[in-house]
């Protein structure tokens, strides 16, 4: 199957390349700030919808009048911000997101360069690991992965930790993985992150409290550098790189995670939670956060997708966690506290989370319609091919 594949590598910059991609970010998100004022005046005014074609007319006039400093930084780059800005609009309108707002310098900064695919070669090779981009040069990258076929986009970031990533998206030809004839229910949780039901636990590697001390410490100085010095940049980026330690040690618990679930089982059933409604929860809210449950939902989906398996959704209704899945009977309500329970009609002696996962796998396995008329009541499952 061919597929778009994005590859994210650690970029080292030379203090030029530093010092030129200081004037790429500020460039861009002057260019940003700049369209969506633009934007926000014009239909406050008039009702007028710009586009990139309008606005890219008056960046023109812009840059040979108001701003020609606007050109020491690569043109394309300009346009490819106002695409960006498009892009948030349409989500907007779509209701996929919120009215875009203005960037700020402290933030996360991204440039994006488009590569001329009749000169491609001389700039990008995988294979001798060079990547050349106009007024920086040759970059020094981190050759983390293998990756296959040419792209046409590179994307330059620079997160708040202060470290610079590049990014690229190319068309790969994926093989699918070898078939099974298994199926298996996922049920999460605080305690275990994944639970399945062959009785496999995760666990909870709680990366936040892991870190709680250090970052309380890093904050509490942060509170006492006075505002605009230099020492206050400077703390905010050492906050910012354990938060940056915290979410890489989430996401790559998580790959993990999703990885053995999709390598080993061709049928996934996952419960559809509402994963809003539990942050709300302030017992449960930090703790439901650090699990990281809607990227581990994300990362399981395109995965699925691209290797070839399928995720079935199980209602949310569904009282998976006090339903029998030996007999289907339904318990009393049970606090979370209980985490083993006997059937008081078939005397079999569950694992909360365990019969959790097996009432996903059966439930799911049912079909969806079934399950939504049943409310609770456990399906025998289909045959897997």
């Amino acid at each position: 199957m061919v597929t778009q594949r994005a590859y994210k590598f650690r970029f080292y910059p030379t203090p030029t390349q530093k010092r030129q991609l200081a004037i790429e970010f500020g460039h861009t998100r002057y260019v940003w700030n700049w369209a969506l004022e633009r934007r926000t005046k014009a239909y406050q005014a008039q009702g007028e919808s710009l586009n990139t074609i309008s606005l890219s007319r008056q960046l023109t006039v812009l840059k040979q009048t108001e701003c020609p400093w606007l050109s020491e930084a690569t043109a394309s780059c300009h346009t490819q911000k106002l695409r960006d800005q498009d892009r948030a609009f349409k989500n907007f309108f779509a209701g996929r997101g919120k009215y875009p707002r203005f960037k700020k310098r402290h933030q996360t900064q991204s440039v994006r360069y488009q590569l001329d695919q009749r000169h491609v070669a001389k700039n990008f090779n995988a294979e001798s690991k060079r990547l050349k981009l106009p007024k920086l040069g040759t970059l020094k990258l981190k050759w983390s992965q293998r990756m296959g076929g040419i792209p046409k986009m590179v994307t330059v970031s620079k997160d708040p930790a202060g470290r610079y990533f590049v990014s690229l998206a190319c068309e790969v030809e994926i093989a699918a993985l070898p078939a099974r004839k298994n199926a298996v229910g996922v049920d999460v949780g605080v305690k275990d992150v994944v639970i399945t039901s062959d009785g496999y636990k995760s666990g909870a590697p709680k990366y936040t409290y892991r870190y709680a001390r250090q970052l309380k410490r890093a904050q509490r100085r942060l509170s006492k550098k006075r505002k605009g010095a230099n020492r206050r940049r400077q703390q905010q980026q050492r906050v910012a790189r354990i938060h940056a330690r915290i979410a890489d040690s989430r996401r790559d618990f998580l790959n993990q995670q999703s990885s053995k679930l999709i390598n080993e089982n061709p049928v996934i059933c996952l419960e559809d939670l509402n994963i809003k409604g539990m942050l709300r929860n302030r017992r449960l809210s930090k703790a439901v956060a650090d699990c990281g449950l809607y990227e581990l939902r994300r990362q399981i989906e395109y995965k699925a997708a691209m290797y070839g398996r399928e995720v079935l959704i199980v209602d949310r209704w569904v009282p998976t966690s006090k339903t029998c899945s030996e007999c289907g009977t339904i318990q009393e309500p049970m606090p979370l506290k209980v985490r083993e329970w006997v059937c008081r009609d078939c005397n079999t002696s569950h694992d909360r989370d365990i019969n959790a996962a097996k009432n996903v796998l059966m439930l799911g396995t049912a079909g969806s319609a079934e399950t939504d008329k049943a409310r609770g009541a456990v399906k025998t499952p289909r045959a897997v091919a």
